[in-house]
């Protein structure tokens, strides 16, 4: 089973989102609203997939995306309405296993990609 980290700075979002994840199959095994909190927990759970409201990014979103691959070097799922300068700023830091979806997706197309990353993200590398 996929274990996943939901990082959404909106309680509302990241309620819907939480159950999605559920309905999905996945794993939940922490969330927060906030930056600092994502990073210490992120960190000590290290779970196989973050999801992750580009809201929730402090400053320049190159060193969050840095700070967030040192910290667990798993497959990241960002939801943006910026998708194309945050998906440049991931690869830069190093991410390889990102999905950008966009915030004005429908539900069904959101789910359905949230189901492939979390399956890409249970293969093994290597």
């Amino acid at each position: 089973m996929t274990r996943v980290f939901l990082a959404d700075a909106h309680r509302e979002e990241r309620a819907a989102l939480r159950l999605l994840l559920q309905d999905l199959g996945l794993e939940l095994v922490g969330e927060t609203g906030d930056w600092l909190v994502l990073l210490a927990r992120f960190a000590a759970n290290c779970p196989d997939m973050l999801v992750l409201d580009s809201d929730l990014l402090p400053g320049e979103p190159a060193a969050a995306f840095e700070r967030l691959r040192l910290a667990c070097p798993r497959a990241v799922v960002l939801l943006s309405g910026r998708a194309e300068s945050y998906e440049q700023a991931a690869r830069a830091a190093g991410i390889q296993a990102l999905t950008v979806i966009g915030k004005t997706e429908p539900p069904e197309r959101v789910a359905e990609r949230l189901r492939l990353a979390a399956q890409n993200a249970s293969i093994p590398s290597g």
